[in-house]
């Protein structure tokens, strides 16, 4: 695309503002990298994405284009206007953190989504508390029918985005998983780069 992005560094997190009505495209650059998402309302940050409300408003276990993200008052937040590969994204499995590494089997300090969260809020002022699940855009969670979840690369390809409308002033947080031991991305586990644009207008570059 010829949009000029902010770029969310592979293994890191960044925040960005959003007003009532402007657009975040997010681009999975490499096709292969699971984005953690957030969203804090701007009139106050313990109003924060919820992944309960959001299921339970749109009925479904699965985020996908035209559901929107509700907050823990049971808002909108965020809309998802437009997904370049219609894939299901999770809302089942939680940010990685510090103790899924070690259960993992990590020795030393592993970067987490948690971290990712937390460090990129506190770079713009703001220290919460705890950790809200996360919108896993991009992840593919597969769940069978007696209710097994497995943990396979993203359905997606180089260059596939997500186009999500602001409900309301927010916060957005993402975080490029730090994932590189389960091949959640990809299976090179690897964790690459994600672009992001913030918009005022939904960018005419991509189609709806």
């Amino acid at each position: 695309m010829s949009l000029d992005a902010d770029i969310v560094p592979a293994s890191r997190g960044r925040s960005f503002e959003m007003k009532a009505g402007q657009f975040a495209l997010v681009t999975n650059t490499h096709g292969n990298q699971v984005v953690d998402a957030w969203a804090l309302a701007d009139s106050d940050h313990f109003e924060t994405s919820s992944l309960d409300h959001t299921r339970s408003m749109n009925s479904n276990i699965f985020f996908t284009e035209g559901m929107a993200l509700m907050s823990s008052r049971r808002r909108p937040m965020l809309t998802m206007v437009a997904d370049s590969a219609k894939v299901r994204h999770d809302t089942l499995l939680c940010p990685c953190n510090r103790e899924l590494y070690q259960q993992l089997g990590c020795q030393e300090y592993h970067r987490s989504c948690t971290d990712n969260f937390h460090e990129a809020l506190s770079g713009v002022g703001i220290e919460m508390p705890f950790t809200p699940a996360s919108l896993n855009l991009f992840m593919n969670v597969p769940v069978t029918a007696d209710g097994t979840v497995d943990r396979v690369p993203p359905d997606t390809a180089a260059g596939d985005y997500v186009v999500m409308r602001a409900e309301m002033d927010l916060i957005f947080v993402l975080s490029a998983c730090p994932q590189d031991i389960t091949p959640i991305n990809g299976a090179a586990r690897t964790p690459r780069d994600v672009a992001v644009n913030i918009l005022d207008t939904y960018p005419s570059e991509v189609s709806a």
